[in-house]
């Protein structure tokens, strides 16, 4: 029996999609191979990594003056790349920091310039968003960088922060790509590891202005070149060829169920559900203000520590797994990404109030 997954990531996959890999492991259409086993280089690949391409480009409403990069090493390598590929104009840049990655993000762009803390939420333990009013911007800084969801915290931006004069918007989108319509030209860099909604770990997409590649910093490894990259199409080594498969499949699956709009739709219906019962309860205390709740991760605490432990053991004996909150956080923490389906957040959410009943 399948259990109902809330890890943070590695996620859940579409159920559709692992069966559809499954039947396709052996032999991939008539191959006679698996794409675990397949060049990279190979016309069937090649085919592959384009018509993953095309579905992404065409489900996120990717514009024509951006590439589309199949990398690896995470959304942490990016932690190092963007600062290495665009501070070789300006040597500052400018980051808002709103939770744990964005904090890990900014203290690794430290070490290849000066850069500014444009805002943060660590006053109150990231329980809210800087507003755009209180982000204190540089001009003529190479980029601002930000977290839109924040993972460990569960929280979401409410609005796309806006810079001063054009400087370029660097996104993290990792734990909430795909979840719900975005534009794309509003962004410099989205980047975002796969092993929440898109896929396997081992995958990272970046969509990158066409502008913005070509002027890293002197010392930057050939591999990290975002100009690299593009020039060698995402193959300068080999790629990670089942994650980018993977990712077509997810895609396509997405497409069939109406595109992003209603994803989104979908995601605010699952999230309410389980905030309907936090707000409920007087059992049940949330991390984070209101306006900021993420759609996909979200964080409660029970009264005290022996009760966490208590719902944590009795929700996995349920079949609900990984609802540990972080370690720095405490409590409990459900990733409800795209593919955990509704028929398991309504059985989260039976849990959530038997236990309170038997508890409170």
């Amino acid at each position: 029996m399948r259990v109902y997954n809330f890890s943070p990531g590695p996620a859940m996959m579409p159920e559709p999609v692992l069966r559809r890999a499954a039947e396709e492991m052996l032999d991939y259409q008539g191959s006679g191979m698996s794409v675990m086993e397949m060049s990279h280089r190979s016309k069937v690949f090649m085919d592959i990594a384009a018509n993953t391409e095309a579905r992404l480009r065409s489900v996120m409403s990717i514009p024509d003056n951006y590439k589309v990069l199949f990398l690896q090493g995470g959304a942490t390598l990016q932690f190092s790349m963007v600062p290495m590929n665009l501070l070789g104009r300006f040597r500052h840049a400018d980051y808002a920091i709103s939770g744990s990655f964005s904090n890990k993000a900014y203290k690794e762009a430290k070490k290849y310039g000066d850069i500014r803390v444009a805002g943060t939420s660590e006053d109150r333990g990231f329980a809210y968003i800087p507003q755009q009013v209180d982000l204190d911007l540089d001009g003529g800084a190479a980029y601002l960088h930000y977290c839109m969801n924040n993972t460990v915290y569960g929280s979401l931006w409410d609005y796309v922060p806006q810079t001063k004069n054009d400087v370029p918007l660097v996104c993290d989108m990792s734990s909430c790509i795909l979840s719900e319509p975005v534009d794309v030209s509003k962004f410099g860099i989205i980047y975002a590891g796969a092993q929440k909604n898109m896929g396997p770990s081992g995958l990272t997409v970046v969509i990158i202005r066409d502008d913005l590649p070509g002027a890293c910093l002197p010392y930057t490894p050939t591999w990290m070149d975002y100009a690299v990259q593009v020039k060698n199409g995402s193959m300068y080594n080999t790629p990670a060829c089942y994650g980018i498969y993977l990712l077509g499949l997810t895609l396509e699956w997405l497409e069939n169920l109406g595109g992003l709009a209603a994803m989104q739709k979908i995601n605010r219906e699952k999230a309410a559900m389980v905030y309907s019962v936090l707000d409920a309860s007087d059992f049940y205390k949330t991390f984070i203000d209101k306006p900021y709740r993420s759609l996909m991760n979200i964080t409660f605490k029970a009264r005290n520590e022996e009760l966490d432990a208590k719902f944590v053991k009795e929700a996995t004996a349920r079949g609900l797994i990984n609802v540990k909150g972080y370690r720095d956080l405490g409590g409990m923490r459900t990733s409800i990404y795209n593919a955990m389906p509704v028929e398991g957040v309504r059985a989260l959410t039976d849990f959530m109030k038997e236990f309170e009943r038997e508890n409170a």
